[in-house]
């Protein structure tokens, strides 16, 4: 009897593990291959802090009183799909940032392009928040913030960068949270090959309520943790003049891939979040630009909930009346779904 019930409880063990593999596979959102960090990537400055797995398969980022840390690409990129699962430090994080970014500043110093991650630590007790820019031929000041939906200190979660010849498009996890055609920017849309960056770095002078909050090192070290790096798209040197030739097959992959497919339901989580949680748009703040940039769609209900700073009039009442009900916004399919009832 006892090598029977034994015998069930490791079938039962074995199907629970199949089961949970299985959730996971239906629920992934891309197509994303993971490479080791050595052959992708190399530190950038804070050599002890940039702390890597025995496996090489992921990577942490440690700030303390002696420096911040940073990893890079090893190659340039003519577009491409950057990505990583990140957790971010916990406790009290105030004055830090810890941003995941391509840029091609240290080649391009007056006409640089970058597109941005950057989240911003906060004191104990409130969340953390986040920022996107994008930059092309030294044009930025395309900055958007907003507050997220989750504990990014408690669990992994995907952060993604698309850049194609069409468009650009920020992702958490399946969720698109900003998306700009390359059209509507014209001259100002990125176009020279970038490196990919990670870096954890001290920000007491700006990152949180301006400055007022700064980094207090009696909580350190702050520890920013990277697995599943993904680098998809044609690795190049920047001084070549046949890009169009040499990466036109890449860039074909790339926008035929499904992150480059932004679904209806996609589309309806994106406008869900930006409305929910985005509590600064560049493109409704009119005391720094008198007219809109080019790309900027101004949709005048939308406008109303925006004062002429470009700061949202009522994110931090509905973010607090939402967190206190712990009524937050998961994943695209319970935004889906909340449309389709």
């Amino acid at each position: 009897m006892d090598y029977f019930h034994s015998h069930s409880k490791g079938i039962i063990a074995i199907l629970s593990l199949l089961l949970i593999h299985l959730a996971y596979v239906a629920t992934a959102a891309f197509n994303v291959t993971s490479i080791p960090f050595n052959r992708g990537f190399s530190p950038l400055f804070g050599d002890g802090n940039v702390v890597r797995s025995s496996d090489d398969k992921s990577v942490s980022l440690v700030l303390n009183q002696y420096t911040g840390s940073g990893f890079k690409s090893s190659d340039l990129y003519n577009h491409g799909f950057f990505s990583a699962r990140i957790k971010l430090p916990s406790e009290y994080t105030a004055g830090i940032v810890v941003a995941f970014y391509t840029t091609n500043g240290d080649i391009f110093q007056k006409t640089h392009d970058e597109l941005d991650f950057e989240f911003l630590g906060n004191i104990r007790g409130k969340r953390w928040r986040f920022q996107t820019n994008v930059y092309g031929n030294g044009s930025g000041g395309r900055e958007e913030r907003y507050y997220l939906w989750f504990d990014p200190s408690k669990e992994f979660h995907r952060y993604s960068i698309l850049w194609t010849n069409k468009s650009i498009i920020f992702y958490i996890d399946e969720v698109p949270i900003r998306e700009i055609q390359s059209d509507a920017m014209a001259g100002g849309f990125p176009s020279k090959p970038m490196s990919l960056y990670a870096t954890i770095w001290d920000a007491s002078n700006w990152a949180t309520s301006g400055g007022k909050y700064k980094v207090d090192y009696k909580y350190a070290p702050f520890v920013a943790e990277f697995n599943n790096l993904a680098l998809h798209g044609c690795a190049v040197d920047p001084i070549q003049e046949v890009l169009a030739a040499t990466c036109s097959q890449k860039d074909d992959q790339l926008e035929s891939s499904n992150y480059a497919r932004v679904t209806p339901k996609q589309r309806r989580a994106m406008k869900k979040f930006r409305q929910s949680h985005m509590y600064y748009s560049y493109c409704y703040d009119t005391i720094r630009y008198s007219t809109p940039l080019p790309e900027c769609v101004i949709d005048p209900v939308e406008r109303r909930h925006f004062k002429d700073t470009g700061r949202s009039n009522f994110i931090e009442r509905h973010h607090h009346r939402h967190s206190k009900r712990r009524s937050h916004v998961p994943s695209m399919r319970n935004y889906g779904d909340q449309d389709e009832d």
